[in-house]
């Protein structure tokens, strides 16, 4: 006896799916210009203003020493990447 068709969703998973930070997108049905506006919205406010200063500050502001390796190299500059995507989407939001 099956109790679930995998190929479709648990209880829970069907619950929690509104909740989900990481929801599926159709990203083709996403335009460049709305998400710009959707990022400025999103760090408008105070609380955004401060989640967006401490993304700042855990990747722009700190430096690696000499001994550290690759991999924290790399991790440090791909979080630093995002910071910066954060940014540009934020000011083309702004400007239109």
């Amino acid at each position: 006896m099956k109790l679930f068709n995998r190929e479709e969703k648990l209880p829970i998973e069907k619950a929690l799916e509104s909740e989900m930070a990481y929801q599926s997108l159709n990203i083709e049905k996403i335009e460049q210009r709305d998400m710009e506006r959707v990022f400025a919205r999103l760090f408008s406010s105070d609380d955004g203003r401060k989640a967006l200063a401490y993304l700042q500050v855990i990747s722009f502001h700190r430096a690696l020493g000499a001994q550290s390796s690759d991999a924290e190299l790399r991790h440090l500059e791909g979080q630093r990447a995002m910071v910066g995507t954060i940014l540009r989407l934020i000011d083309r939001g702004r400007q239109g």
